[in-house]
């Protein structure tokens, strides 16, 4: 039974739900899937996030894990990629396992052959330094935009794509900087590093580079991981 922790924001959770049904049927010849999601106070954790309060926000996280563990789920996640801010932390206290956004794009990147990796998302993902930690342990670089160009498209996503606006001007915003990472930088492809990015760039490549959807890698992980679950059931 998968757990989602969602509401980070709403807009990305309705992806999260309409994709993961929709593989699990693909992969299954038509058969729903069970699973929990819990929605939380998106406003309380974002205040969290901008002062760095990592005990309160491992605190909240996590008791929204144990929420879906006792409701009766055998594995979690996260629809968003801020809480994996956090994520070892909430794992370490986690009664169930976890099923990270950020490895998951680094297995995705590494089986594609990508090297250097251009990140967009939110201020607080894009100086994280998280994907670059996790990346590294596969050999694999990943760039940010400058800093005027972080600004931009942190005010644009908390403006507009949190509250599921996605407006054409903002389109050409994160196309127009991920040419700059492309000549600047000379990046092989673009990780989409915010789980409503996808709603505003749709496309699996832009100009030729793979634009990593970070929403459908993880439900992709997700699939296979309750599906393993499922088939070690069968067998006991």
């Amino acid at each position: 039974m998968l757990g989602i922790v969602g509401g980070i924001a709403p807009g990305s959770t309705i992806e999260y739900y309409r994709r993961f049904i929709e593989g699990y049927r693909a992969r299954t010849g038509g058969a729903y899937p069970s699973f929990l999601i819990t929605s939380i106070d998106l406003p309380h954790m974002l205040s969290l996030v901008e002062a760095n309060n990592r005990s309160e926000a491992v605190a909240f996280l996590g008791g929204e894990v144990k929420r879906l563990a006792t409701a009766g789920a055998d594995v979690a996640l996260f629809a968003s990629n801020t809480p994996h801010l956090f994520f070892r932390e909430i794992q370490a206290v986690s009664p169930i396992p976890l099923i990270s956004i950020v490895e998951a794009v680094k297995s995705a990147a590494k089986a594609r052959g990508l090297r250097r990796l251009g990140l967009l998302g939110t201020r607080f993902i894009m100086e994280s330094g998280m994907y670059q930690q996790v990346f590294a342990e596969s050999a694999i670089e990943v760039v940010t935009p400058q800093a005027a160009d972080i600004e931009s498209i942190h005010a644009r996503y908390m403006s507009e794509l949190v509250v599921a606006r996605f407006e054409e001007p903002t389109r050409r915003l994160f196309r127009d900087v991920i040419k700059r990472l492309r000549v600047g930088k000379q990046i092989d492809g673009v990780i989409l590093g915010g789980t409503e990015i996808p709603l505003l760039i749709p496309d699996a490549s832009f100009n030729g580079l793979p634009l990593l959807d970070t929403t459908q890698i993880h439900v992709d992980r997700a699939i296979d991981v309750v599906l393993q679950g499922a088939a070690r059931g069968e067998e006991a």
